[in-house]
């Protein structure tokens, strides 16, 4: 059905990255009304001459200098009649990705803020934030889509800590190590990681096998430990 001359269509960007031992996502906050004070996800309109994510690219390069992404994918529309005030406003989300070594140069009103205890969001911002990171904990399961938020190499313990942070729940090393390497998702790199001041057996590192999405197992469900 056509949009009437008052329907305005914007572009909102979940951006998530693992920060010490949370998933976070980056929020600017408003100085305006409406909701001034309020912190809302990166994004604005859909220019006329763009499709959707070169829409998402931009707004995250101009309003949070935020340049370059590991993943990004579509999320869903959001198109309650009265999600802002004003005309009609309907809402393309995306979810993008970034590796927890990277530290991009975030302007003044930008900042990072754990999933798990979100501030006082605009509109219904919250609820994409809520909606992106059940997306990302359900890909994680039968994807391999960690590849966009690890580091290049990686201790087997550092990738639980990130799974175990982004699913909601904890992960069983072993477990994790075993299905992943029959999945052909991780490989061996030959190094280990330089000793920790415990001192012990230095930890194998490892590295994803493709930095492009891809299913691995199309019913998997990572699930507690028991």
């Amino acid at each position: 059905m056509p949009y009437d001359s008052t329907t305005h269509h914007e572009v909102l960007v979940a951006v998530f990255q693992k920060r010490g031992d949370e998933l976070c996502v980056l929020l600017w906050q408003r100085a305006l009304e409406p909701e001034a004070g309020t912190w809302s996800l990166p994004g604005g309109a859909l220019g006329a001459d763009e499709d959707l994510p070169t829409s998402a690219t931009r707004q995250l390069a101009e309003k949070v200098d935020v340049q370059e992404l590991a993943h990004l994918e579509q999320l869903s529309v959001f198109s309650d009649p009265h999600r802002v005030p004003g005309p009609r406003t309907i809402a393309s989300t995306f979810l993008g990705l970034i590796p927890s070594p990277s530290d991009p140069r975030l302007p003044p009103d930008t900042r990072w803020h754990p999933v798990s205890d979100l501030p006082q969001t605009s509109f219904d911002h919250g609820v994409v934030v809520r909606y992106a990171r059940r997306r990302l904990a359900a890909k994680l399961s039968y994807t391999n889509i960690a590849f966009a938020l690890a580091a290049d190499e990686f201790t087997m313990s550092a990738l639980r800590d990130l799974y175990t942070c982004a699913i909601g729940h904890a992960v069983d090393t072993t477990n994790l190590q075993r299905i992943l390497r029959r999945r052909g998702v991780i490989t061996t790199t030959g190094k280990t990681a330089p000793p920790g001041r415990a001192g012990g057996r230095p930890a194998a590192l490892f590295r994803f096998t493709e930095s492009r999405l891809r299913v691995t197992d199309e019913f998997a469900v990572l699930r507690p430990p028991v």
